[in-house]
Protein backbone atom coordinates (compact mmCIF):
# COMPACT_ATOMS: atom_id res chain seq x y z
CA UNK A 1 0.00 0.00 0.00
CA UNK A 2 1.49 3.34 -1.03
CA UNK A 3 1.84 6.15 1.50
CA UNK A 4 -0.31 9.26 1.15
CA UNK A 5 1.21 12.62 0.27
CA UNK A 6 0.27 15.35 2.76
CA UNK A 7 0.16 19.03 1.77
CA UNK A 8 -0.05 21.38 4.76
CA UNK A 9 -0.98 25.02 4.10
CA UNK A 10 -0.21 27.40 6.95
CA UNK A 11 -2.99 29.98 7.24
CA UNK A 12 -4.00 32.76 9.62
CA UNK A 13 -7.56 33.56 10.51
CA UNK A 14 -8.25 36.57 8.25
CA UNK A 15 -9.05 39.13 10.94
CA UNK A 16 -8.89 42.83 10.19
CA UNK A 17 -5.67 44.35 11.52
CA UNK A 18 -4.09 40.93 12.19
CA UNK A 19 -2.91 39.86 8.73
CA UNK A 20 -0.35 41.45 6.39
CA UNK A 21 0.19 44.31 8.83
CA UNK A 22 3.42 45.34 7.05
CA UNK A 23 1.29 46.21 4.02
CA UNK A 24 -1.10 48.48 5.91
CA UNK A 25 1.02 51.56 5.16
CA UNK A 26 0.62 50.82 1.45
CA UNK A 27 -2.91 49.43 1.37
CA UNK A 28 -4.54 50.42 4.66
CA UNK A 29 -5.91 47.82 7.12
CA UNK A 30 -8.86 46.91 4.89
CA UNK A 31 -6.70 46.62 1.78
CA UNK A 32 -4.17 44.41 3.57
CA UNK A 33 -7.00 42.22 4.84
CA UNK A 34 -8.51 41.93 1.35
CA UNK A 35 -5.12 41.09 -0.15
CA UNK A 36 -4.57 38.30 2.36
CA UNK A 37 -8.05 36.89 1.77
CA UNK A 38 -7.51 37.01 -1.99
CA UNK A 39 -4.12 35.26 -1.81
CA UNK A 40 -5.37 32.55 0.53
CA UNK A 41 -8.54 31.80 -1.42
CA UNK A 42 -6.60 31.74 -4.69
CA UNK A 43 -4.02 29.33 -3.29
CA UNK A 44 -6.67 26.97 -1.92
CA UNK A 45 -8.46 26.90 -5.28
CA UNK A 46 -5.21 26.35 -7.15
CA UNK A 47 -3.55 23.57 -5.16
CA UNK A 48 -6.05 22.35 -2.58
CA UNK A 49 -8.26 20.17 -4.72
CA UNK A 50 -5.60 17.96 -6.29
CA UNK A 51 -6.17 14.24 -5.73
CA UNK A 52 -2.44 13.53 -5.74
CA UNK A 53 -2.20 14.77 -2.16
CA UNK A 54 -4.28 15.16 0.98
CA UNK A 55 -4.63 18.84 1.90
CA UNK A 56 -4.53 20.07 5.49
CA UNK A 57 -4.94 23.62 6.78
CA UNK A 58 -2.72 24.45 9.75
CA UNK A 59 -4.60 27.32 11.36
CA UNK A 60 -3.57 30.08 13.74
CA UNK A 61 -4.85 31.22 16.20
CA UNK A 62 -5.85 27.75 17.35
CA UNK A 63 -9.32 28.93 18.42
CA UNK A 64 -10.24 29.45 14.75
CA UNK A 65 -9.66 25.84 13.67
CA UNK A 66 -13.35 24.98 13.91
CA UNK A 67 -14.79 28.28 12.68
CA UNK A 68 -15.96 27.06 9.30
CA UNK A 69 -16.91 30.38 7.72
CA UNK A 70 -13.26 31.12 6.96
CA UNK A 71 -12.23 27.77 5.46
CA UNK A 72 -13.75 25.41 2.86
CA UNK A 73 -15.19 22.37 4.62
CA UNK A 74 -13.46 19.94 2.26
CA UNK A 75 -10.08 20.61 3.88
CA UNK A 76 -9.03 18.98 7.13
CA UNK A 77 -7.81 21.45 9.73
CA UNK A 78 -5.24 21.26 12.48
CA UNK A 79 -4.05 23.84 14.96
CA UNK A 80 -0.58 25.29 14.46
CA UNK A 81 -0.14 25.35 18.24
CA UNK A 82 2.32 27.38 20.27
CA UNK A 83 5.98 28.26 19.80
CA UNK A 84 8.00 29.82 17.02
CA UNK A 85 7.57 28.96 13.35
CA UNK A 86 9.99 26.05 13.69
CA UNK A 87 7.98 24.47 16.50
CA UNK A 88 4.76 24.97 14.56
CA UNK A 89 6.20 23.37 11.40
CA UNK A 90 7.65 20.46 13.34
CA UNK A 91 4.24 19.64 14.78
CA UNK A 92 2.55 18.33 11.60
CA UNK A 93 5.80 16.67 10.54
CA UNK A 94 5.57 14.66 13.73
CA UNK A 95 1.82 14.15 14.00
CA UNK A 96 0.34 13.52 10.55
CA UNK A 97 -0.27 10.01 9.22
CA UNK A 98 2.57 8.25 7.45
CA UNK A 99 3.82 9.62 4.16
CA UNK A 100 5.77 12.61 2.84
CA UNK A 101 4.75 16.05 4.11
CA UNK A 102 5.09 19.34 2.23
CA UNK A 103 4.40 22.64 4.03
CA UNK A 104 3.73 25.95 2.28
CA UNK A 105 2.58 29.36 3.46
CA UNK A 106 -0.33 31.31 2.04
CA UNK A 107 1.65 34.41 1.00
CA UNK A 108 3.51 33.08 -2.06
CA UNK A 109 1.20 33.98 -4.96
CA UNK A 110 3.35 32.25 -7.59
CA UNK A 111 2.86 28.74 -6.18
CA UNK A 112 1.39 26.38 -8.77
CA UNK A 113 0.29 22.76 -8.63
CA UNK A 114 3.41 21.84 -10.57
CA UNK A 115 5.60 23.06 -7.66
CA UNK A 116 3.76 20.85 -5.18
CA UNK A 117 3.78 17.87 -7.53
CA UNK A 118 7.51 18.31 -8.15
CA UNK A 119 8.24 18.45 -4.42
CA UNK A 120 6.40 15.19 -3.79
CA UNK A 121 8.06 13.57 -6.80
CA UNK A 122 11.49 14.52 -5.49
CA UNK A 123 10.65 13.20 -2.01
CA UNK A 124 10.41 9.78 -3.58
CA UNK A 125 14.24 9.71 -3.59
CA UNK A 126 15.30 12.70 -1.42
CA UNK A 127 15.03 13.37 2.30
CA UNK A 128 14.39 17.12 2.17
CA UNK A 129 13.00 19.53 -0.44
CA UNK A 130 13.24 23.30 0.10
CA UNK A 131 11.88 26.15 -1.99
CA UNK A 132 14.12 29.21 -1.50
CA UNK A 133 12.39 32.56 -1.04
CA UNK A 134 13.82 35.85 -2.24
CA UNK A 135 14.06 37.14 1.36
CA UNK A 136 16.51 34.42 2.45
CA UNK A 137 13.90 32.05 3.85
CA UNK A 138 11.93 29.38 2.06
CA UNK A 139 8.42 29.13 0.69
CA UNK A 140 8.21 25.34 0.83
CA UNK A 141 9.68 22.64 3.00
CA UNK A 142 9.10 18.96 2.38
CA UNK A 143 10.29 15.94 4.32
CA UNK A 144 10.13 12.30 3.37
CA UNK A 145 10.02 11.65 7.16
CA UNK A 146 12.15 8.56 6.99
CA UNK A 147 13.81 9.64 9.28
CA UNK A 148 11.70 12.57 10.53
CA UNK A 149 14.67 15.04 10.83
CA UNK A 150 12.93 17.63 13.02
CA UNK A 151 16.29 19.15 13.97
CA UNK A 152 15.94 21.32 10.87
CA UNK A 153 13.44 23.52 12.68
CA UNK A 154 15.33 24.16 15.93
CA UNK A 155 17.25 27.34 16.77
CA UNK A 156 16.64 29.18 13.50
CA UNK A 157 16.33 32.98 13.34
CA UNK A 158 12.96 32.89 11.62
CA UNK A 159 12.61 36.61 11.03
CA UNK A 160 16.12 37.06 9.64
CA UNK A 161 17.70 36.78 6.19
CA UNK A 162 19.61 33.54 6.93
CA UNK A 163 16.74 31.12 7.49
CA UNK A 164 17.56 28.92 4.50
CA UNK A 165 21.29 29.04 5.22
CA UNK A 166 20.79 28.07 8.87
CA UNK A 167 18.38 25.29 7.96
CA UNK A 168 20.77 23.78 5.43
CA UNK A 169 23.59 23.94 7.99
CA UNK A 170 21.63 21.61 10.27
CA UNK A 171 21.44 18.83 7.72
CA UNK A 172 23.63 15.81 8.04
CA UNK A 173 26.16 15.42 5.20
CA UNK A 174 24.37 12.15 4.43
CA UNK A 175 20.99 13.86 3.95
CA UNK A 176 19.72 14.03 0.39
CA UNK A 177 18.43 17.58 -0.14
CA UNK A 178 17.25 19.42 -3.24
CA UNK A 179 16.24 23.04 -3.84
CA UNK A 180 13.34 24.15 -6.01
CA UNK A 181 13.17 27.46 -7.88
CA UNK A 182 13.18 30.74 -5.95
CA UNK A 183 9.83 32.47 -5.40
CA UNK A 184 8.84 35.70 -3.69
CA UNK A 185 7.23 35.98 -0.25
CA UNK A 186 4.79 38.91 -0.52
CA UNK A 187 5.09 40.20 3.02
CA UNK A 188 6.33 43.80 2.77
CA UNK A 189 5.89 46.81 0.47
CA UNK A 190 8.83 46.00 -1.84
CA UNK A 191 7.66 42.43 -2.48
CA UNK A 192 4.11 43.70 -2.95
CA UNK A 193 5.31 46.20 -5.58
CA UNK A 194 7.13 43.40 -7.45
CA UNK A 195 4.05 41.19 -7.31
CA UNK A 196 1.79 43.99 -8.53
CA UNK A 197 4.13 44.78 -11.44
CA UNK A 198 4.16 41.10 -12.50
CA UNK A 199 0.39 40.82 -12.12
CA UNK A 200 -0.10 43.73 -14.53
CA UNK A 201 2.02 42.18 -17.30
Amino acid sequence: MSLANHLVIFVKAPRLGRVKTRLEGELGPMGAWRFYRHMTERLLRRVGGDQRWRTWLAVTPDAFVNRGRFWPNRFERIAQGTGDLGARMARPMRALPRGPVVIVGSDIPAIERRHIAEAFRLLGSRDVVLGPAADGGYWLVGLRRRPVMLELFAAVEWSGPRVLEQTLAKLSPRAKVVLLEELDDVDGPEAYARWKARAML
